[in-house]
C-alpha cells in the first residue's frame, strides 16, 4: 500500500451500517475525494509504505477546523493530520501507544512545514486545562488515550475516549447536512469516515479533534 492510501484509507469505517458496500470501496472513494491530497502525501513521503491514521481537516486562516469548508471542498486546501503509525516496515498495532507516536514522528521529521501531512502533537496529562482551553477556541473536543494501549480496531474494545465541547459552534445542522448532501456530494458518502473511535481511558493521552 502507498503512503498516500495508507494514510487517507487507515481506520475508515462507515457509520451508516445498512449499506451494502465494503470499506474498500469506501476507503476509494475517500481517496478519490481527496485525490489532490492523496499525492501530496505521496510526495512527501516518496517510497515510503506506512498505514498512517489520522483526520483531514480544512483549516481556516486563524488556522482553526472548518467543518464546512471540508464538506463542501471550499476554502483553504485541506490538510491531514497524523496522529497513529499502524504499519511501517512491520505490523505496529500492538506496540505501545507512546512508541507509536514517537516512530511516526521520526516518520514525517524531514518533512516541510509547507505539507499538508502534519504530526499531531499530544499533551501527557493536564487534560483539565487542556479540555478548558479547547473550549475557549471554539473547538469541538479532545481525545483520551492509554498510553501504553495497542492500536485496535474494534470500538467495543477502544481505549478512546472522545470529550465534545457542548458549546461547540459548529454541531449544530451536522446531522442534517450529512443527509442532504449524501447524494449530492462529488463522491457521496466520503463524510461517512469516522477517524476516532471512543472508551474510557484512565491515564491519557490527549490531542484536540478536529472532525
Amino acid at each position: 500500500m502507498s503512503s498516500a492510501s495508507g494514510a487517507l484509507s487507515a481506520n475508515c469505517r462507515r457509520q451508516n451500517k445498512q449499506r451494502n458496500k465494503g470499506p474498500h470501496e469506501v476507503n476509494q472513494r475517500l481517496l478519490r475525494a481527496f485525490s489532490e491530497l492523496g499525492k501530496q502525501i505521496s510526495a512527501a513521503l516518496p517510497n515510503v509504505r506506512a498505514v498512517i491514521d489520522g483526520e483531514i481537516c480544512s483549516l481556516d486562516r486563524r488556522g482553526r477546523p472548518q467543518f464546512k469548508n471540508l464538506m463542501f471542498h471550499r476554502g483553504n486546501p485541506p490538510c491531514f493530520f497524523a496522529f497513529d503509525l499502524l504499519t511501517y516496515g512491520k505490523d505496529l498495532r500492538t506496540e505501545r501507544l507512546l512508541d507509536r507516536k514517537q516512530e511516526l514522528r521520526r516518520l514525517l521529521a524531514k518533512i516541510p512545514a509547507t505539507s499538508p501531512l502534519k504530526y499531531t502533537e499530544y499533551i501527557d496529562g493536564c487534560g483539565k486545562a487542556l479540555f478548558q482551553r479547547v473550549c475557549e477556541l471554539d473547538l469541538e473536543g479532545v481525545v483520551a488515550k492509554q498510553k501504553s494501549a495497542p492500536y485496535v480496531t474494534e470500538r467495543e474494545h477502544s481505549t478512546w475516549f472522545k470529550i465534545l465541547n457542548r458549546g461547540y459552534s459548529q454541531k449544530d445542522g451536522r446531522e442534517e447536512l450529512f443527509e442532504r448532501e449524501r447524494h449530492s456530494e462529488p463522491v457521496a458518502g466520503w463524510h461517512s469516515c469516522a477517524f476516532t473511535s471512543a472508551a474510557s481511558a484512565q491515564r491519557s493521552e490527549f490531542h484536540t479533534t478536529t472532525l
